[in-house]
């Protein structure tokens, strides 16, 4: 079939419509609680063969298309990771993606077997891909929730490591390669495929941002380009070498964003603006492929069913088995179970079996995108009420800082701009009780629309923004000392950082 310029002034159209609508659809996701992915899976489906005609039932393309749009998600999740942020719960993190997937794999796969009657490879497919949870769904509502790091930082870790694990599960199982290696040649394949994935990946980290210090650029655009290049070259070559790429492309991104390479603010940027590209498409994408007329009340019991096993039984067991990892109390326990939304990647991941005919694959497709959407509508809006029942995100508890950063290359520093939130106790402090670090100084206060020029005396207001100047290599340092202050008052220590819970 041709393909002339006519038709792709159409395509273009109305990918720019369908563009523009998601963009401002995610305001509301956002003011209801909802993860953005609902309504861009809904744009699909009305897109679809049930909607405006559009035909798209080819899973190989959507495995592939689906594969590349979370090779982007996981890029813009490491650069955008703050290393310090998530090192506490590292442990957490790293158990919850192996550890936790393996009994969620083991609960839904023996649940689904002996409860719905499904044969042992669909339970088990059914298990792997429900076990992963996705980093856009988690953190499109917990941005909204005054968290203590550990728990953001073990979920975020979560999320962007246990992709590789319930990938390579996936595969094997649909493609049989599983029984062919027996159990102890399953599990040497998967610890190889990560521990070479990781490796790759810290790697082309590691060496990427070595070459990029040293190699100046024509012009500041190409900076951005060629890091989220870099990650995407640790996934490629990794999987060349039979590997897992998703493992790598996390590691090499988490190293690269975490590196004093040139524009890295801009880098951030412009790796969540392709994120937020991919996600959106990859939603629409997944929404065109569902037929709403294939699903049918068996699927949406068996939905259901399968979604509290997940939620209440196998989720939980997952976080109570890893929780010798870390210091976590009962309730946040609790609220780490039930902040697992697994979100766009489970329906990903339905599409292997798809593509490698699976018999019954297309019925467990239906039934995972029933799934998602059901559990995701019950614990999406939910989690900030959860959150101030459980006592884990207190009422009275400030927000983290809003800090934005531009760098000062020619000088090695950067440039924070830093609003001061409602419950912030920055308010009533002076700019010389801040204490910063040698070298860092606040420049400029803008205050109800006008500018003025500190001193030290100058008394720090509810809704003002502060510029401060910071030299690089004290740059943690100055955010920490911000944030310190600004959870406890001038009287913080030094040190600053979160203190733990009582």
């Amino acid at each position: 079939m041709s393909f002339d310029a006519h038709q792709m002034d159409t395509v273009l159209l109305i990918g720019a419509v369908v563009l523009l609508v998601a963009i401002l659809a995610v305001r509301v996701s956002v003011r209801a609680g909802l993860p953005s992915l609902l309504v861009y899976l809904l744009m699909g489906v009305l897109l679809g063969e049930s909607g405006l005609g559009i035909q798209f039932e080819d899973a190989n393309v959507a495995h592939a298309l689906g594969f590349a749009a979370l090779v982007l998600i996981l890029a813009e999740g490491g650069l955008t990771t703050h290393w310090e942020e998530i090192r506490p719960a590292m442990r957490l993190g790293v158990a919850l993606a192996t550890l936790g997937v393996a009994v969620s794999v083991t609960v839904v796969a023996v649940g689904s077997h002996l409860l719905f009657g499904l044969d042992w490879r669909l339970a088990v497919l059914l298990g792997a891909v429900t076990s992963s949870t996705d980093a856009a769904a988690v953190f499109s509502v917990l941005r909204r929730v005054p968290l203590p790091r550990r728990i953001t930082g073990a979920l975020e870790a979560e999320s962007g490591l246990n992709d590789a694990p319930t990938v390579l599960l996936v595969t094997l199982v649909s493609t049989g390669a599983a029984l062919e290696h027996g159990v102890l040649g399953f599990a040497g394949i998967v610890v190889y495929e990560l521990l070479m994935g990781v490796g790759c990946g810290l790697a082309v980290g590691f060496g990427g941002a070595w070459v990029m210090r040293r190699v100046a650029l024509p012009a500041s655009g190409l900076y951005p380009i060629a890091v989220l290049t870099l990650a995407i070259l640790a996934y490629a070559g990794t999987a060349a070498l039979h590997a897992s790429g998703f493992a790598a492309v996390y590691t090499a991104a988490l190293v690269l964003g975490n590196s004093e390479l040139p524009h890295r603010a801009a880098t951030r940027s412009f790796s969540e603006g392709v994120a937020w590209l991919a996600q959106i498409g990859l939603f629409v994408m997944l929404g065109l492929l569902v037929s709403p007329g294939r699903i049918s009340l068996e699927h949406v019991a068996v939905a259901a069913l399968a979604g509290l096993l997940l939620t209440f039984v196998a989720r939980p067991l997952s976080v109570l088995a890893c929780a010798w990892t870390t210091r976590l109390s009962a309730r946040e326990q609790v609220f780490v179970s039930w902040a697992g939304l697994r979100g766009a990647v489970p329906i990903v991941l339905t599409t292997i079996p798809l593509a490698e005919a699976v018999p019954g694959g297309a019925e467990l497709f239906d039934i995972v995108f029933v799934m998602v959407v059901i559990y995701t509508l019950l614990t999406g809006p939910t989690l900030p009420w959860v959150a101030a029942r459980l006592g884990v995100a207190q009422v009275g508890e400030p927000r983290d800082l809003d800090v934005e950063a531009a760098p000062l290359e020619r000088i090695a520093a950067d440039l924070l701009q830093v609003s001061i939130t409602r419950r912030s106790r920055l308010h009533g402090v002076e700019v010389g009780e801040l204490r910063l670090p040698v070298g860092a100084s606040v420049s400029l206060l803008v205050r109800d629309g006008q500018t003025l020029v500190p001193d030290q005396r100058t008394v720090l207001r509810r809704g003002d923004d502060m510029l401060v100047v910071t030299p690089r290599k004290v740059r943690e340092a100055t955010e920490d000392r911000l944030r310190s202050v600004s959870l406890r008052g001038r009287l913080a220590d030094w040190l600053g950082g979160e203190q733990p819970a009582p």
